[in-house]
């Protein structure tokens, strides 16, 4: 009989409470892999409102929580019905096995349990930036892999913005990305990055926005060509609001994008796999889980952060 399977786990307890427990996992099933986990990024968006609580209300979320959907790790325990093999790199979206703490992300621990359906195998030269894969796949699915919906400007250039201005630039477009902070404006290969006060080119037709600002989107319409459209790519924890008369007057039309979809991971991974889509630059902080808090506090809080990755392998 095998013993029981534990974890070590980032549990967010409540809004900025959060410390590293000791978790005791499901017991996995025939279809279920279990996985160690190598590197898990730190999302800057939907994991930050969790971590200030700020979240809107959403189905599955709550307190306690483990947090992170963006995880790396080698299989390590195979079902019987599983494709998979013992010691496959993967990239795992988050996982659902910690019992009744909630686990609607769940990709920030040592150890997880998932179906083996839900990993996407990686090859072994994708190492820590497969953690960026579900952005990715974002970023992917905002234009649905399409010339024809690539954005003239994008708005913000974390890393979700980058990533849309690459996809823009790997089909042959040279977009505009605004961006108000001095330290975030290095790195653009083919697409230009500026202030928004040194856009002489004020009409755009096709506009997104990353930044997840409710606040720039009346900017976003006087920037509007006619009939032309926004994309919000973002995730927003206030009502959006705008302006009607100059939607209006514009025939804007507005557009939201989803998280990823399955063939989206799919897409990206030969995108990547094919060096058709670089990563490089993205992860600019490596920290180990011993002094957690702070590393948190790090990637929500230092503007010169673009992606934290929390380094699991030699912890604990």
């Amino acid at each position: 009989m095998q013993s029981q399977l534990h974890s070590t786990a980032v549990l967010l307890e409540s809004p900025r409470e959060l410390r590293l427990k000791r978790l005791l996992l499901d017991e996995p099933n025939d279809s279920d892999v279990v996985v160690q986990i190598e590197w898990s990024g730190i999302s800057t968006g939907t994991e930050k409102l969790l971590w200030n609580g700020t979240m809107p209300d959403f189905p599955g979320m709550g307190y306690p929580l483990v947090p992170g959907y963006e995880s790396v790790g080698r299989v390590t325990r195979v079902g019987k019905s599983s494709h998979l093999s013992l010691n496959q790199r993967v990239f795992v979206p988050g996982a659902k096995c910690f019992g009744d703490v909630k686990g609607l992300f769940g990709g920030a621990a040592s150890h997880v349990v998932v179906p083996s359906d839900r990993v996407i195998e990686l090859p072994e030269e994708i190492g820590e930036e497969g953690v960026l894969l579900a952005l990715a796949a974002t970023a992917y699915h905002v234009t649905q892999g399409k010339k024809s919906l690539q954005p003239d400007l994008i708005v913000g250039h974390g890393v979700l913005g980058r990533l849309i201005a690459r996809i823009a630039v790997m089909f042959g477009h040279q977009p505009v990305v605004w961006e108000i902070d001095a330290d975030r404006m290095g790195g653009a290969k083919g697409y230009t990055v500026l202030h928004p006060c040194d856009d002489k080119d004020n009409q755009y037709k096709k506009i997104c926005d990353a930044s997840g600002q409710v606040s720039v989107l009346n900017k976003l319409i006087s920037q509007l060509q006619f009939g032309g459209e926004i994309t919000l790519a973002g995730f927003y924890d206030k009502d959006i609001q705008f302006n009607f008369p100059s939607a209006f007057m514009k025939e804007a039309k507005l557009r939201i994008a989803a998280q990823w979809a399955p063939q989206d991971l799919k897409d990206v991974k030969q995108l990547i796999s094919f060096g058709k889509l670089n990563l490089d630059g993205l992860i600019t902080h490596h920290r180990k889980p011993s002094s957690i808090g702070d590393v948190y506090r790090t990637a929500f809080e230092d503007p010169n952060c673009l992606k934290m990755v929390v380094d699991w392998r030699e912890a604990l």
